[in-house]
Order: structure tokens, then C-alpha cells, then sequence
């Protein structure tokens, strides 16, 4: 760990003599027009959670493009979103193929205006010298972390200190926006968004019609798996709030998620007396498609969540460690139900109250529609 500790110093230390740039304490950025983000670092629910920062940089400037550096898996995500111009896909697997390479090379030395490192979470070293390498006129990235010093901020120019210590509750879609505020860039618009087409309704009423739905029926999608054992809420409970659902509504069910959630949804499956349809392995824009035509979408807290937290559809969603103030989609209709670090201390009542009151706002709002 000790030579670790050295070698790192040691490599920060060549790159810092040879790759700094004098900070520039200037908020003035002038009228910039092209935008590169480096986000590759973040986590699919830390992605969704920031459109609002390329939200803000569209309605600050208009006219700008956005190019957005991001992971194979947190791509799908934002593979529509109207805000993106154009997107780089960084796979580090292939960094060393020479013409995959060659091709980041080009992207990167493009001519931009600014580059942003967004930081919510961690600080990124490999996204810090992504945004040095680029060929732009401003850099902006973090200086402090929640008073932990970014190691390699000399390769930006303009750098921000993030500190949301005082404000432990403050939600990430905001927290987004912290980097570009000081220099003019915001929006009063925190909402994330998934950009679906007419294919992807297309898929998802497909799928409504093979189920069957009637008019009288409520559609109420549940994602019952989640990255983070921790995170996730029982399965047997999550099977008696359907059983609980479907007795005292005409409902139908469906259970979202890919082949790493089979084996819970495996169990919620056989522990119910009726069958429930299956949403899995969709792409992301399909999902949200769904997600907004179903009258209740319940989750725990994980990527899906956000996905779900995109669409105006009423949403519930489970929380055990993680602070629901950081982490929950905001917006009306989304709510989210935590007692303890122990997500299991939730209760299947407590969830089910919450869908009575829901559900009723739903049925008479249709009620006044017609």
C-alpha cells in the first residue's frame, strides 16, 4: 500500500510539473457554443439524477452543443435524451485497441469551449485527465470534495469547491449543478428526463396489449431487484403487496428488470397465486415508455428508480441506507417511504397505505378527464 502511496505521489507529481494550468479565477466564460462533458465515472442513478445540468447549459445557452463522454452501461440511459448532440462511448477495455484510441484522440482534440468534470459523488482521476487531454479553452472541475482536496485539479483551469456538509439533505439533481453555478449556468428545473420515441410507445403498448389491460384496470409496474443487497427490500414482501393489491384492485402487474434479477424475480413469482407479466432485458427508452403509461411504479432504491423518477407516472419507491433526500426522484407523484438503515423495516402496510391514496388520486383524476 506504501509503494502505492508513493507511486501515486510520484505520477501526480510529473504530470502536475508537465500538464498544470494556472488557475484562472475568473467566472466569465464568455458565449461558449460547444460543451464537453466527461461523465464516465458516474453511476447510472448519479447520470440520470444530472440532466439537469445539461438542461441548464441548453437553456443558458441555446445554442450550444453538448458532447457527452460516458460507460457502456450508463449509455442506454441517455441514448435519446434531447439535450445530448452527440456521445462518446468510454470503454477503458478498448483504450488500448489503436483505433479505438485514435478515435477518443480525435474526439478529445476537437476544438471546445468548455469541458466539465460534474462531481456528485467521488472525485475521478481518469475523468480529470480526460478533460485535460481535450483540446478546450476552459476546464472546469472540482478543487474540494466535502473538504477533501482534489489530487489533480491543476489540470483545470476554472476549479470549484463542492461542499454540501451543511446541507447533508440537499438532492443530487441539484447537487448537479453546484460545478457550473458560479459561472451563470443554472436552471430552476430539476427534473431528470429519458427521451422515449414513437418505437418505444410502440413496444410498450404492445406489451399493455398482450396482457390484456381493460380500461377498468390499473397497470402498476414493480422493480423488485437492485445492485446493492442492502438495498433491496424483501422479496416475500414484495409478493404479498401484490397479492394485497390485486385483492382489493382490478389491476394488472408487471415486474421490470434484466437476467441479474431472475432469481428474485424468480421467487416473487412463485409465491403468488396468479401470474404477473414480465418486462425484462429492455432498452432503457422501452422502460420509460412503459413507466409512463402505467398507472403506479414501485421500486427500491437503484438505477431503475431513476429511470421510473423520468416520467410523470406516480412512483413509490423503498429506501433503507441511503439518504431518500440525496437519492429519490423529485417531482409530484414521486414519493418515497424509509423508517430505518434496515430497508426491511418498511412493511408491507406502509407501502400499501401509500398506493391506496395514489390509486385514488389516479381513478378520480381519469374520473374527471372523462
Amino acid at each position: 500500500m506504501a509503494k502505492q502511496n508513493i507511486f501515486s505521489k510520484l505520477t501526480l507529481a510529473i504530470l502536475e510539473n508537465f500538464f498544470s494550468i494556472e488557475e484562472n479565477k475568473s467566472l466569465q466564460i464568455g458565449e461558449p457554443k460547444k460543451f464537453l462533458i466527461v461523465r464516465q465515472h458516474n453511476q447510472l442513478g448519479d447520470l440520470l439524477s444530472g440532466v439537469s445540468l445539461f438542461r441548464a447549459i441548453k437553456e443558458t445557452y441555446p445554442d450550444s452543443h453538448i458532447t457527452l463522454i460516458v460507460s457502456p452501461f450508463n449509455y442506454p440511459g441517455l441514448v435519446k435524451n434531447k439535450f445530448i448532440d452527440k456521445f462518446f462511448i468510454f470503454n477503458k477495455n478498448k483504450i488500448y485497441n489503436p483505433f479505438y484510441f485514435i478515435r477518443f484522440i480525435k474526439l478529445l482534440r476537437k476544438e471546445y469551449d468548455v469541458v466539465i468534470v460534474p462531481v456528485v459523488v467521488s472525485i475521478s482521476f481518469t475523468s480529470n485527465l480526460i478533460a485535460r487531454i481535450s483540446n478546450s479553452k476552459i476546464r472546469i472541475g472540482a478543487k474540494y470534495l466535502n473538504g477533501m482536496k482534489n489530487d489533480s485539479d491543476f489540470f483545470f483551469d476554472r476549479r470549484v469547491t463542492l461542499d454540501w456538509r451543511m446541507h447533508p439533505d440537499s438532492n443530487v439533481s441539484e447537487r448537479s449543478l453546484d460545478i457550473v453555478r458560479p459561472f451563470g449556468i443554472n436552471t430552476t428545473n430539476y427534473r431528470a428526463e429519458i427521451s422515449f420515441d414513437e418505437q418505444d410507445v410502440k413496444e410498450a403498448d404492445k406489451f399493455i396489449a398482450k396482457i390484456k389491460v381493460e380500461k377498468k384496470d390499473f397497470l402498476i409496474g414493480l422493480h423488485v431487484g437492485a445492485g446493492k443487497p442492502q438495498n433491496k427490500w424483501s422479496a416475500i414482501k414484495f409478493a404479498a403487496l401484490i397479492k394485497k393489491l390485486k385483492e382489493n384492485y382490478s389491476a394488472k402487474f408487471y415486474l421490470t428488470g434484466s437476467s441479474a434479477d431472475k432469481e428474485i424475480i424468480r421467487f416473487v413469482e412463485v409465491n403468488l397465486p396468479f401470474n404477473v407479466a414480465f418486462f425484462l432485458n429492455k432498452k432503457i427508452p422501452e422502460l420509460a415508455a412503459l413507466v409512463s403509461k402505467s398507472d403506479l411504479f414501485i421500486s427500491n432504491d437503484t438505477g431503475i428508480m431513476h429511470v421510473a423518477g423520468c416520467t410523470n407516472t406516480p412512483q413509490i419507491s423503498v429506501f433503507g441506507p441511503t439518504n431518500p433526500f440525496n437519492w429519490a426522484p423529485i417531482g409530484a407523484n414521486k414519493y418515497f417511504v424509509r423508517k430505518s438503515e434496515l430497508i426491511d423495516d418498511v412493511s408491507v402496510e406502509d407501502i400499501f397505505s401509500l398506493c391506496n391514496i395514489l390509486l385514488a388520486k389516479s381513478r378520480k383524476e381519469i374520473n374527471i378527464a372523462k
